[in-house]
C-alpha cells in the first residue's frame, strides 16, 4: 500500500495548487487586460479619424454656405437695382404717353410726332400693335401699350430672373449650414466617445471598464451610421 502523506505535506501540496491557481489567474487577467487595451487603442484610433473628418466636413460645408448665401445676397442686390431701374423706365413711358396723348387731344400734330418719336424703341413696338387695336373706337382696347404684350422691359425680366436664383441660392445657402450643424453635432458625439474610452482605462472595477466602453462603442455606431446618411464635404 502507498505511504500516506502526512498533514504538513497535504498543506504543501494544497500551498502549491493554491500559487498555481493564482498564477494561471494572473495570466488570464493580464490576458483579458492586454486585449482590453488593444481594442481601447483601435476605438480611440477610429474615432480620432471619425472626429477629424467630421470636423472637417463642418468646416467645408459652413463655408460653402456663406459663399452660398453671400452669392444669393448679391444677386437679390442686382435684382432690386434692376426692379428700381424697370420701374423708371416704365414711369418714363407713362410720361411720354401721357404727353403724345396730350399732344393729340389737342390737335397738336407736330408735338404729338415729336413725342412718339422719342418713345423707346420696345415701346414704340408695343405703342403701334396698340394702335391697331383702335383704343378711341374700341372699348375693349387695353388702356394704354404698356398692357400689350409687345411690351417689355428687359430690365424686368433680369430681376425676375435673379430674384429666382437668388431665392435658389438661399435656400442652397440654408441646406449646406444644416449639413454643417449636423457634422459639428456629430463631431460632438465623437468628443464625447473619445472622453468614455480615455477614461475608462483609470477604472480598477472591470465591470465599470467594459460599460464605458460599450456605452462608447454603442455611440460610435451611431456616429457612424449618420456619417454614412450625410453628403461629403464640397469641392
Amino acid at each position: 500500500m502507498p505511504e500516506a502523506l502526512s498533514p504538513v505535506e497535504v498543506g504543501k501540496e494544497i500551498a502549491e495548487h493554491g500559487e498555481q491557481h493564482k498564477e494561471h489567474a494572473e495570466e488570464g487577467t493580464a490576458g483579458h487586460e492586454r486585449w482590453l487595451s488593444i481594442a481601447e487603442a483601435l476605438l480611440l484610433s477610429i474615432v480620432a479619424l471619425l472626429a477629424a473628418w467630421s470636423g472637417y466636413s463642418a468646416a467645408k460645408w459652413d463655408t460653402e454656405a456663406s459663399l452660398t448665401l453671400a452669392e444669393a445676397s448679391a444677386a437679390r442686390a442686382q435684382a432690386n437695382r434692376d426692379d428700381i431701374e424697370a420701374t423708371q423706365i416704365r414711369t418714363l413711358d407713362s410720361v411720354r404717353f401721357n404727353a403724345a396723348f396730350a399732344a393729340y387731344a389737342t390737335d397738336n400734330t407736330k408735338l404729338y410726332r415729336l413725342a412718339v418719336d422719342r418713345f423707346r424703341p420696345a415701346y414704340r413696338n408695343a405703342y403701334d400693335a396698340w394702335l391697331t387695336t383702335h383704343p378711341l373706337k374700341n372699348p375693349d382696347a387695353p388702356p394704354d401699350p404698356s398692357y400689350m404684350p409687345q411690351y417689355q422691359i428687359p430690365q424686368q425680366a433680369r430681376a425676375h430672373t435673379l430674384d429666382a436664383h437668388s431665392e435658389a441660392l438661399f435656400k442652397a445657402g440654408q441646406s449646406a449650414a444644416a449639413t454643417a450643424d449636423k457634422y459639428v453635432r456629430l463631431t460632438v458625439i465623437l468628443a464625447a466617445v473619445l472622453f468614455l474610452i480615455g477614461i475608462s482605462s483609470h477604472f480598477p472595477v472591470r465591470i465599470a471598464r467594459y460599460g464605458l466602453i460599450a456605452v462608447a462603442g454603442l455611440l460610435l455606431a451611431i456616429s457612424i451610421v449618420q456619417l454614412l446618411n450625410l453628403p461629403g464635404p464640397p469641392a
